[in-house]
């Protein structure tokens, strides 16, 4: 989707009259066709991941217990966004940002083989610690190699955010529904060979542009002295080998995944903001903006406990409350994980061109945020006026509730992308890309810690507490949007 303009600009180069892509840098292009794939194997899979582990095995299942098959969702979810740790450590330290994408995408593709191929708990293991892992690098680094193609101030950065969020949108949207199809249709190991398919084609589109990138995102901007490698090679190997002692003493269990990662999330944020803030190179504005993270931090945190619950609740809501009849055709589970991305193809133009007009007159990012996290919380509560017992829930009444998890989505995770790379100090500019990911994995595996405490039953108290939750932490960051602009120092 080239101009003449940007076909003769060398690489790297960010010019002003750029807009090949609608609007938009034409090489936003090809890191919206690879997200569009990565995503489209991901949701595909976790569409019909959760069932596949509690389903019976008369019914192509594992037969895991449900509250225990959630806590593994959950696990895995923020293992994800945790391994953009990792991934944002291997760009900046050692091969670069986009070199560890492209990697990580080979691995992602491998994950999905392993998933499809392998039958059993084995291949669950073996399958999601490689997509875990190769899902991190590619979502820490598409995103910074997305903020790698504008300047601080070019006012066109959070729409082009916002059109880079709808393609991971799309292909958010056909996952679930075609691996879905073909879970009902030839069983879970069909849908899941579909989801690997599809990141091959994103693997193989995104060769074909990786040259037109900037030069910098080939850059590693601290590189890990050679001296120090044979270091952190002798404490990776060590790392692994506690982690299988531990598995192999019961510690590490599938009911007790998602608060080991909800523990590792919580040291690691401490870690993250400790070392930038005792860094002797951050200083002046760059320290006041690291401290500004803080806060959004935390309610980014809340906000993806509530949200990933799409992946565990809304699936079990989906299995057991609502009415999936379709003119007398049942519906599969995972099509219910495709209603959220057709509202954020819908809405995500309408929010970027919206952003755009308004320009400096846009709501604040801490606004963004506090009112999305207020939102989650009313979407919660929106779940209590849905008529009781099984499968009763009409789907026009989840569409409803959905809905509203998408309008409090794209205010908060496309602007919080944008405002990852805005806050980051030079040394850690993809790093603080992952930290904002930490939210999300510390969130995610909330999200499956909570979900054990769903009961489709009795669902009041947990609607209630959790929605409540979120609306108070929602209100307190707009009540102190002013001084974390302050601490922004002229980041909108």
């Amino acid at each position: 989707m080239s101009t003449p303009d940007t076909a003769s600009s060398t690489p790297g180069e960010r010019p002003a009259q750029d807009h090949g892509f609608f609007g938009q840098p034409a090489v936003l292009a090809n890191l919206f066709g690879v997200e569009l794939w990565e995503r489209f194997s991901f949701y595909g899979m976790q569409g019909i991941l959760l069932i596949y582990l509690y389903f019976s095995v008369t019914r192509g299942g594992l037969g895991i217990d449900q509250r225990t098959a959630t806590g593994i969702v959950g696990a895995y979810g923020g293992a994800v966004y945790l391994a953009t740790i990792l991934g944002a450590w291997l760009a900046d330290r050692m091969i670069g940002a986009e070199r560890t994408l492209f990697y990580s995408a080979v691995v992602v593709m491998l994950g999905h083989i392993a998933l499809s191929a392998i039958p059993g708990v084995f291949g669950v293991g073996v399958g999601l610690v490689l997509i875990a892992l190769g899902s991190g690098g590619v979502k820490a680094n598409a995103t910074s190699l997305v903020g790698s193609l504008y300047d601080e101030h070019d006012e066109r950065r959070d729409a082009g955010f916002s059109l880079f969020y709808m393609g991971i949108n799309i292909g958010a949207l056909f996952g679930p529904l075609l691996t879905g199809l073909l879970q009902k249709e030839w069983g879970f190991h069909a849908g899941f060979a579909l989801a690997a398919l599809g990141m091959a084609l994103g693997l193989a589109q995104y060769s074909l542009g990786r040259n037109k990138l900037p030069p910098e995102t080939h850059v590693v901007p601290n590189p890990l002295p050679a001296s120090a490698r044979v270091r952190y090679a002798a404490a990776l190997v060590a790392f692994v080998a506690v982690v299988v002692a531990l598995a192999l003493a019961g510690v590490v269990t599938a009911g007790r995944l998602s608060t080991i990662v909800i523990s590792v999330s919580v040291v690691a944020t401490v870690g993250y903001f400790v070392m930038m803030l005792t860094d002797r190179d951050v200083v002046g504005v760059q320290r006041r903006r690291v401290y500004a993270m803080m806060p959004l931090f935390v309610c980014s945190a809340v906000f993806w406990s509530l949200y990933q619950q799409q992946f565990t609740v809304v699936t079990i809501y989906s299995d057991e409350r609502l009415n999936r009849n379709l003119f007398g055709w049942e519906m599969p589970i995972s099509w219910v994980q495709s209603i959220n991305p057709v509202f954020i193809i819908v809405l995500a133009g309408v929010f970027a061109s919206l952003w755009t007009r308004l320009g400096e007159r846009a709501p604040s990012t801490p606004m963004k945020f506090g009112l999305a996290t207020v939102l989650m919380g009313l979407a919660f509560f929106l779940f209590l006026a849905m008529p009781s017992g099984p499968h009763s829930v009409p789907l026009v009444g989840l569409a409803l509730i959905l809905l509203v998890f998408t309008v409090a989505e794209l205010l908060i995770s496309p602007v919080g992308l944008s405002v990852s790379t805005k806050l980051a100090p030079v040394k850690y500019r993809t790093q603080m890309v992952a930290l904002f990911f930490l939210s999300v994995a510390l969130g995610t595996a909330m999200s499956g810690k909570l979900a054990g405490y769903y009961d489709p039953h009795n669902e009041t108290p947990f609607f209630l507490v959790v929605g409540g939750a979120a609306v108070v932490t929602g209100l307190v960051v707009l009540a102190a949007r002013k001084p974390i602009r302050g601490l922004m120092s002229g980041v909108h």
